[in-house]
């Protein structure tokens, strides 16, 4: 895609995040690895108020596109594509039970096969540090590199794919499993789970599931 494209589907897929009750008002981000930068949503901005002219190109160096403020959270999508270059989105929300789940500095273990989703067998919690600082994008860019989703204590979930349709899809997935996680903490503490010998099992499957 062109820059003008790739712009619109970045807000598209906001949009859409928000629709699926992923996300609330301003809080959230997107990006999208883009010639020798990433293209991100723009700090303070509603999705249904976005035009794809205000969406921010910064450059793998940290250069940043001259007159445009990007979201606080630039620092960690950087790091993200710098920690996993085969990857080429990122999404980071508030969803509801994902960030109860991570209030509670849980990791979501193998409740279900879908865990797989993230390329492990489990779906960690990352220990908190201030949002927008360089601590937190530096704790990213580690759990980023061991799984695609991952929670950040007292702050949301991240997310990243291979395409912006693909990171929604696991944003979503996600976000039920922590529902389903807080469902079973609510019943036991002693939560049956996969074993890691069937978990691998699912990942060598899992090369060839989701969304196309």
């Amino acid at each position: 895609m062109d820059r003008q494209a790739l712009s619109c589907k970045i807000i598209s897929i906001y949009q859409e995040m928000n629709r699926l009750n992923l996300n609330q008002g301003t809080s959230g981000n997107i990006s999208c690895r883009f010639e020798n930068g990433l293209l991100i949503t723009p700090s303070g901005i509603p999705c249904n108020q976005l035009i794809p002219e205000q969406i921010v190109f910064i450059r793998f160096n940290g250069d940043i596109e001259i007159g445009k403020i990007p979201s606080s959270e630039w620092h960690f999508h950087l790091a993200c594509y710098q920690a996993r270059p085969e990857l080429n989105a990122v999404i980071h929300n508030h969803a509801l039970y994902s960030t109860t789940v991570a209030i509670l500095n849980k990791t979501i273990p193998a409740i279900h096969y879908m865990i797989a989703v993230s390329g492990g067998n489990a779906i960690p919690c990352l220990p908190y540090a201030t949002f927008g600082s360089l601590e937190l994008s530096n704790i990213v860019s580690n759990g980023i590199r061991l799984s695609k989703a991952v929670l950040l204590q007292h702050h949301g979930v991240v997310c990243m794919e291979s395409t912006l349709d693909k990171a929604l899809w696991l944003a979503n997935e996600v976000e039920v499993l922590a529902k389903q996680y807080i469902n079973l903490l609510g019943i036991t503490d002693n939560i049956p789970v996969l074993s890691d010998k069937e978990m691998q099992i699912i990942l060598d499957k899992f090369q060839s599931y989701g969304l196309k």
